[in-house]
């Protein structure tokens, strides 16, 4: 892991740059692949702050700790990385075997044989697909709507007297109706 180590209103300390890496160096580890650190120590009255900006592939974590003793803050920021890069790392393990499994399903599905074309509606088909006949005899729209008032069904389907065309009469939300009409 590449790490930055800056002081900020405080003496460089050979100690604290060998403790932050030491460290770090347990975090390289859990981590996939190549990883910057930058880590900013500093000062402030009697609070001793460190903070790290980590970043690695799509991994960016910020965190800030301070405490009256440099090395328990940096202790601190430690323990409060540790659980965000397993939490990242269980994150992409979950996201990549749920899309495996994803792909194996729908490979499954659409596995198709010589047989599934000689006869294209299969057994898992026929059991999802509810097969419901229709007689469409000519009519005009007058008669489709007072078909469709007389049913329980939210639509109609007829074809149309004038235009000799299968035509779909529905119901809106709002009561309306609706026709569904080819072109041409």
């Amino acid at each position: 892991m590449q790490t930055t180590v800056t002081f900020k209103k405080i003496d460089t300390s050979v100690a604290l740059k060998s403790y932050v890496q030491k460290k770090l160096d347990k975090f390289d580890k859990m981590l996939d692949s190549p990883a910057e650190a930058h880590v900013v120590l500093s000062v402030e009255k009697i609070r001793h702050i460190a903070e790290i900006t980590l970043t690695c592939d799509k991994l960016k974590i910020h965190a800030k700790e301070d405490s009256e003793s440099m090395y328990s803050s940096i202790d601190a920021l430690m323990d409060k990385i540790k659980p965000q890069i397993k939490k990242h790392k269980e994150k992409v393990k979950q996201h990549l075997s749920r899309n495996k499994q994803s792909i194996k399903n729908e490979s499954a599905q659409l596995n198709l044989s010589a047989e599934s074309f000689d006869n294209p509606m299969t057994d898992q088909m026929v059991d999802t697909i509810i097969i419901e006949t229709v007689d469409t005899k000519p009519m005009d729209i007058e008669d489709a709507v007072i078909e469709l008032d007389s049913g329980k069904q939210s639509f109609f389907v007829f074809n149309n007297a004038r235009t000799e065309q299968l035509n779909v009469l529905y119901k809106h939300n709002n009561g309306k109706l609706g026709l569904i009409q080819p072109i041409g």
